[in-house]
């Protein structure tokens, strides 16, 4: 790796510890301190060990007896020590868990709140494994070095008071011994360097293999009905063969630092004990020192290797925010403005102005100069093929995504200078795929809003889904299973077309909601939201000549644009492709054109 990405690991790691420190400092203070206990009792105990082994063992040898006395103060001390180095080590390890917890649980709302604010164009471009990861194991990654990153720090004040106790009772010893140490942190930081791109390539296919297997779960329906269970386990399988791959080339890396990492401290403890023993036979020190100096080296050990610890868990955490990164710096999310919709009875007037959208990465404009009109309590269809722009349409007026030229207007405001809330208050959307939750109908119709069971049952009516509900087992209490496994197609429109209902919107937005419903049913759909006292705005994207009829308007979309508008006998007239695809769907239903 070149010097300078090397260095720029290294500062971007120190960063990333500074970042974590700066947003829970008072935990990690307390953590800090439970370590530094822990240190300082570790170090205390061996000159506890020292004192004991010239004030008791070796008295005791040379006498033939022991102090009762002095074993009872030998073991008060001992005690004592062991009793505060537990409560160091309690308050590390729990305060260090709950800091990792605490700044994952923080980071993990900021990523699901950036879902939330984010438009819909943005998680168009971003798979949903990708962010399903992104959520989870890459929030996890980039703070898993916080739970030994007390004890790495409080490690430092082991080497220190050691180091300084070393060379205060034998400075030659000491010299001998703390040799080793710059060159475990050395290869400390050359582990970090090497482990850090392998890293970042575990987890980037920790997300491709998170992103297949929801794509296969997703499409379920399509593997088995097309025989391909055989060719997506193959993708999967390739896909997961690189994440084995990237975490054998993880734990390589491991197997081949840890054990040096390790080696070192125990080979210098050798080394100060051979030494010593000579020392000791000259006279230059006596035997409890050199148990000192000894135990104090191999306290040693255990602080380097926590310093390991946090340094070999930063290359994964800087992947994993690296990851995360890119969301929480995502522009785009919707902007809302300080104006409010009057709340009236009746529906809303709807305008739409010159409006167009491109998606991004596409040259030509799903929807372009579109401009009409739908007076409060309207209903108009809009019709057109395949590809046309329809849904695309049907998205912008209920600000699922923003025009990139001109305006929808709702009771003649812009929806961009909307208060947050205003269009979802007034305006209902139900799209051709109904998504049902794993829940109860009234969960379904309600989604915890502050509706009775007769608002319910209301909406229930109105979208024709009142007979099949009662029919069920125990009634709005129903489990449906997840996605409304249990309920036919049209069941799940029609019950997607109450939950909307349910919240009386002054403007209802209808994409070929009903798609899966019989005529007859959907005729009565229709009607019933006509008849009400006061009736929303209805667009309806549609195609059967029976819910055509009953627009008060119809337009015709080709490539985008509004290329004509009128009743629906004026349409069958004056435009022969509208004319051929009532028809085509007409024969398609049995309904004579």
């Amino acid at each position: 790796m070149p010097r300078r990405r090397r260095d720029a690991v290294v500062r971007r790691g120190i960063r990333h510890v500074g970042r974590a420190i700066a947003l829970q400092p008072r935990i990690f203070a307390a953590a800090l301190t439970g370590s530094a206990l822990f240190a300082v009792m570790t170090v205390a105990s061996a000159y506890v060990i020292g004192e004991i082994t010239d004030r008791v063992v070796l008295p005791s040898f040379d006498e033939g007896s022991a102090s009762t006395s002095a074993l009872a103060l030998a073991v008060v001390a001992i005690l004592a020590v062991a009793l505060l180095r537990i409560v160091g080590i309690i308050g590390r390890r729990l305060l260090s868990g709950i800091m990792q917890y605490r700044l994952q649980a923080q980071m993990r709302r900021e990523v699901t709140g950036q879902y939330l604010r984010l438009p819909l164009s943005w998680h168009q471009q971003h798979p949903t494994g990708q962010l399903l990861s992104n959520a989870n194991s890459d929030v996890e990654a980039a703070w898993f070095f916080v739970a030994p990153l007390a004890f790495g720090l409080g490690a430092v004040v082991i080497i220190l008071i050691t180091g300084g106790a070393m060379v205060v009772t034998d400075p030659l010893l000491a010299l001998i011994g703390l040799v080793v140490f710059p060159l475990v942190f050395v290869i400390n930081a050359l582990y970090s360097q090497v482990m850090s791109p392998r890293q970042q390539r575990a987890q980037q296919l920790r997300a491709e293999v998170s992103e297949i297997a929801h794509e296969s779960f997703d499409a379920a329906l399509v593997v088995k009905t097309l025989g391909r269970e055989e060719s997506e386990t193959e993708r999967f399988d390739a896909r997961a063969g690189e994440l084995r791959d990237g975490l054998v080339a993880v734990g390589r890396v491991r197997g081949l630092f840890d054990p040096l990492i390790e080696s070192l401290p125990n080979l210098g403890t050798l080394a100060v004990l051979l030494v010593g023993a000579h020392r000791v036979a000259d006279g230059a020190i006596d035997v409890g020192e050199l148990v000192s100096i000894a135990y104090l080296f191999t306290l040693l050990a255990l602080p380097i290797r926590a310093i390991g610890w946090v340094l070999a868990e930063l290359p994964r955490a800087l992947a994993g925010y690296d990851r995360i990164t890119p969301v929480l710096e995502a522009t785009g999310e919707t902007p809302y403005g300080p104006e409010d919709v009057a709340t009236t009875a009746g529906g809303a007037a709807l305008g739409l102005q010159g409006i167009g959208y491109t998606f991004a990465g596409v040259e030509r404009p799903a929807v372009r100069d579109v401009t009409f009109d739908v007076p409060a309590g309207g209903t108009v269809a809009v019709v057109g093929p395949t590809g046309s722009g329809k849904s695309t349409l049907a998205g912008l007026l209920v600000r699922l995504v923003d025009p990139v030229d001109g305006t929808v207007l709702l009771d003649g405001l812009d929806i961009r200078r909307l208060r947050e809330g205003q269009v979802s208050d007034h305006a209902a959307f139900v799209a051709q795929q109904a998504f049902l939750f794993d829940d109860t109908v009234r969960g379904n119709v309600t989604l915890g809003g502050p509706y009775t069971d007769e608002d319910v049952w209301a909406a229930l009516r109105v979208a024709a889904a009142d007979d099949f509900v009662t029919a069920l087992p125990d009634g709005l209490d129903t489990h449906v299973g997840e996605r409304g496994a249990s309920l036919s197609g049209g069941q799940r429109q029609r019950l997607a077309l109450a939950r909307a209902i349910v919240r009386r919107p002054r403007l209802l937005v209808l994409d070929d909601a009903t798609s899966a419903v019989d005529p007859a049913v959907e005729a009565r759909i229709l009607d019933a939201l006509r008849a009400s006292d006061a009736p929303a705005t209805v667009v309806v994207v549609a195609y059967r000549q029976a819910t055509i009829a009953l627009a008060d308007e119809v337009v015709w979309f080709e490539h985008g644009r509004a290329v004509a508008r009128g009743s629906h006998g004026y349409l069958l007239g004056e435009v022969p492709g509208y004319a051929d695809l009532v028809r085509a769907y007409s024969q398609a239903d049995g309904v004579p054109a």
